[in-house]
């Protein structure tokens, strides 16, 4: 009995050493979360993007494994990402194909495209060969604008697809239902949106209706400004006055200078003249 008791426990201490071996393996590769995206700012790293039902990245998991071992040696972070679980990390780095491999140091990344070995990664580290691949433009850098508000678009989209799952089946609403639901809440928060853009734009670019005066003076000048008006009417009135009778007069002379003009030169008829004499 004694000694098949020392037997179970040679076997089960051999199964704790090949769990803890196994678990020190496995704890060789990081694996990133949405939260920790920063983190691949500083320093370098070697990420891998896969999903669990990819069949090429089930293959390149053992080498990826032997690789991480050499992580150490090399002064790099060996890490993967579950396109899955983790939406908006594959939003950041906009991952396309499966699985995708990027290189990251200080804040600069590089997507590998060669060839997926181990002695491969080893070496594109030791002799240095991400230099000679073109770091990704700032502007569709992971930590840009544009790329932010991509992967809060795929945060977004996998809580709708949570929020359809259980209204479907935990709630029991059908597939139809969940639809009519979304559908009107996205017209409910463009109808938001909508009010409030114009509310900001209304208190930027007032209407001229609503815009305060510009000069706050100008009620107190306003009746100044009326008699002024109306002196300068009076006097265009009376100019007007004057000119009229300066009209008037000029006429009565001319017709007064034109009528001996016209006995004077009136025609005087041959016939006449001859009969005379």
């Amino acid at each position: 009995m004694a000694a098949a008791g020392r037997l179970w426990a040679l076997l089960w201490l051999a199964l704790a050493a090949g769990a803890a071996a196994a678990l020190g393996k496995r704890s060789s590769v990081k694996v990133l979360s949405d939260g920790m995206w920063r983190e691949l700012l500083q320093g370098e790293w070697m990420v891998e993007f896969y999903a669990p039902w990819c069949p090429a990245c089930q293959n390149l998991q053992p080498e990826w494994e032997k690789f991480a071992e050499w992580g150490e040696d090399l002064e790099v972070n060996i890490a993967k990402v579950d396109v899955t679980e983790q939406p908006g990390l594959s939003g950041r780095f906009i991952i396309t194909a499966l699985p995708t491999i990027y290189h990251c140091k200080d804040g600069e990344f590089r997507r590998y495209q060669g060839a997926r070995t181990k002695t491969d990664f080893i070496n594109f580290i030791s002799d240095q060969e991400w230099k000679s691949i073109e770091p990704v433009s700032s502007w569709f850098g992971p930590s840009s604008f544009l790329m932010s508000s991509m992967s809060a678009l795929f945060q977004l989209s996998m809580w709708i697809r949570h929020c359809h799952g259980y209204l479907t089946e935990n709630v029991g609403i059908p597939v139809w239902g969940s639809y009519a639901i979304f559908a009107l809440a996205t017209l409910f928060s463009g109808l938001i949106l909508g009010l409030i853009m114009v509310f900001l734009a209304d208190c930027i670019c007032p209407s001229k209706r609503q815009r305060p005066p510009q000069y706050p003076y100008s009620r107190k000048l306003a009746p100044e400004s009326a008699q002024l008006l109306k002196k300068l009417d009076e006097e265009q009135e009376a100019d007007e006055e004057d000119i009229s009778d300066d009209d008037t007069e000029g006429k009565e002379v001319s017709n007064g200078d034109s009528s001996p003009n016209t006995v004077r030169q009136r025609p005087v008829n041959p016939a006449a003249a001859v009969d005379k004499s």
